[in-house]
């Protein structure tokens, strides 16, 4: 789960302006950016607030196209390119996957010549082991998709105490099958997460190796400054000729750490010195915003991705009158997202949302099940009141209190009163407006949420937040949906092995789901980069929302 970016008041009030604003940079051929011939050499540098990067893949939550994707390979990857959607492809195996035994079962066999940056060879075991560590207790905290599906995953420990995992066989060195307890058509996304990196269970230290992997990918870790900076270099053993995705442009690659994000946009605006071979790893904050499109030389190096996170409002379904179909549709045509699309910053914040699945991920379908002028209609929203009896509502909107999300909330509440919905806004933390939707109570009636799924696929969109078993107990189902005939459809898209037929299952839920109007959806928020101006292939695609790390290069 992906929230925006926080933006204060004032900043929001500026981006107004912005509205109808679009940005290119240096050398591309849109707002997202596009690609062209790779240039090898050179240093670069990418600025990130964080104060630590953790290589251990088992503790990653990293998508597939950034920071460990640049090291560490998995059994496949990202195709990731600029006005297309985000295929799966091969990385260290030869093919996304053979499943049998109804999508339980899943085979791969590795390329040849695959080796370590120490010249060692990768094989299965080593991509078993990597899997396993996974499951430690002391390496929590990573992408754990995995966990749920593999047969005996309830009780395994992990490597360290609890031996191996017998529901991941290696047969030879160069095959791998994984065994679920039910069928999983999305398993190849699954494998291209951090965990699947091959780990040589001899060189594997577990207190150290989130600063000094064993590299599979183009680039290793040459130095490891704590809080302060890394620096990558190449990879002598990786071969090219193997891996579809990565160009391993830069000769190498320094992060530094600890660079606010104003301090990132500051830099790469005045795109002086090494700044000219950077780009900055966070959003560029609204104010800054502002001042790149006031000036043409930075305005040219901003990449602003198509879209992103859907942000939504979210109709509690089991709270007295939401309980009503006609209510729920009812709150669909008075909400005005054009209001909502201006406090979050106007067009450059987002566009205009009709559907679940966010653009980017293959096999959405574009589709509005209840038209209406941006701002909204208001005389079909009152007729539904009316037929429901609902001639005064009264409704909580729980929010998070800070000025960016009381902003958006407070255009909700407007949007609303003008069918005569009275809207009381409740404002909590952020812990306290998470425990609140995760839990079990759910006391409230509306809230706004955003979502973005950790991998490319529209399952990542439809059952985290509409699956009835995600309703309390830590999930995200926010609208607290139920619905047996929407689960079964889930059910079913989610063991086709076959993606036509499961993109087009997961398409059919999209609309099946909007029909009972458990959500709003408002925006697909999109996010905003810098780069300096030697900076080439720099581009963010739907999705992710974020740049590609893996394609970046240097002019010379």
């Amino acid at each position: 789960m992906r929230r925006p970016a926080a933006a204060s008041a004032a900043a929001l009030a500026a981006l107004l302006a912005l509205a109808a604003c679009n940005a290119n940079s240096g050398d591309s051929t849109g707002a997202s950016g596009s690609t062209s011939a790779t240039t090898k050499g050179g240093t670069l540098t990418i600025l990130t607030a964080s104060t630590d990067i953790n290589f251990d893949p088992a503790k990653s939550q990293n998508l597939a196209t950034t920071t460990l994707g640049l090291l560490l390979r998995r059994l496949t990857t990202w195709d990731i390119q600029p006005g297309k959607p985000a295929a799966v492809v091969p990385d260290l195996a030869t093919d996304t996957g053979q499943s049998s035994d109804g999508g339980k079962t899943w085979t791969y066999h590795l390329k040849d010549g695959l080796k370590y940056a120490d010249g060692s060879e990768i094989t299965s075991a080593d991509i078993k082991y990597g899997v396993e560590r996974s499951f430690a207790p002391e390496l929590s905290g990573g992408l754990g998709y995995h966990k749920s599906l593999l047969v005996g995953a309830a009780a395994y420990k992990g490597p360290y105490t609890g031996g191996e995992l017998n529901s991941i066989e290696t047969p030879d060195p160069k095959t791998i099958v994984f065994h679920l307890d039910k069928s999983y058509g999305d398993w190849p996304w699954i494998v291209s997460m951090p965990a699947f990196s091959p780990v040589p269970k001899a060189k594997d230290d577990p207190k150290k190796y989130n600063q000094d992997p064993v590299a599979s990918g183009p680039y290793e870790v040459d130095s490891y400054q704590q809080g302060t900076q890394v620096t990558l270099k190449r990879n002598p053993n990786w071969d090219a000729k193997t891996d579809p995705v990565r160009t391993g442009g830069p000769d190498e690659i320094i992060f530094q750490l600890g660079q606010d994000t104003t301090v990132q946009g500051q830099r790469l605006i005045a795109d002086s010195g090494p700044d000219q071979s950077a780009f900055g790893a966070g959003f560029v904050p609204p104010a800054q915003l502002v001042q790149v499109q006031q000036n043409p030389t930075a305005k040219q190096r901003l990449v602003t991705s198509d879209a992103g996170a859907l942000a939504f409002l979210a109709i509690n379904t089991q709270r007295g009158p939401l309980k009503d179909v006609k209510v729920r549709q009812a709150v669909e045509y008075a909400v005005d997202k054009k209001a909502f699309q201006v406090a979050s910053g106007g067009a450059i914040g987002g566009d205009l949302a009709s559907t679940l699945i966010t653009p980017g991920i293959a096999g959405r379908v574009d589709y509005n099940l209840y038209p209406a002028d941006p701002s909204g209609d208001v005389e079909k929203a009152k007729q539904l009141l009316a037929e429901a009896g609902q001639g005064n509502l009264k409704l909580t909107l729980l929010s998070q209190n800070d000025a960016p999300n009381l902003s958006k909330s407070q255009a909700i509440q407007q949007g609303l009163q003008r069918a005569g919905i009275t809207v009381t806004i409740k404002p909590v933390d952020l812990t306290a407006w998470e425990a609140e939707v995760t839990g079990e109570k759910g006391d409230y009636d509306l809230t706004v949420a955003s979502w973005q799924p950790d991998f490319p696929s529209a399952n990542g969109n439809i059952q985290p937040l509409f699956d009835s078993s995600q309703v309390g107990g830590g999930g995200y189902n926010s609208a607290r949906y139920s619905n047996p005939e929407v689960d079964a459809l889930i059910a079913q898209a989610t063991g086709e092995v076959d993606p036509a037929k499961a993109q087009a299952l997961w398409a059919q839920a999209d609309k099946r789901i909007m029909q009972d109007a458990p959500v709003v959806p408002l925006i697909y928020t999109k996010n905003s980069f810098l780069h300096g101006s030697k900076v080439r292939n720099f581009f963010v695609a739907s999705f992710p929302a974020y740049p590609n790390y893996l394609k970046v290069s240097l002019s010379k």
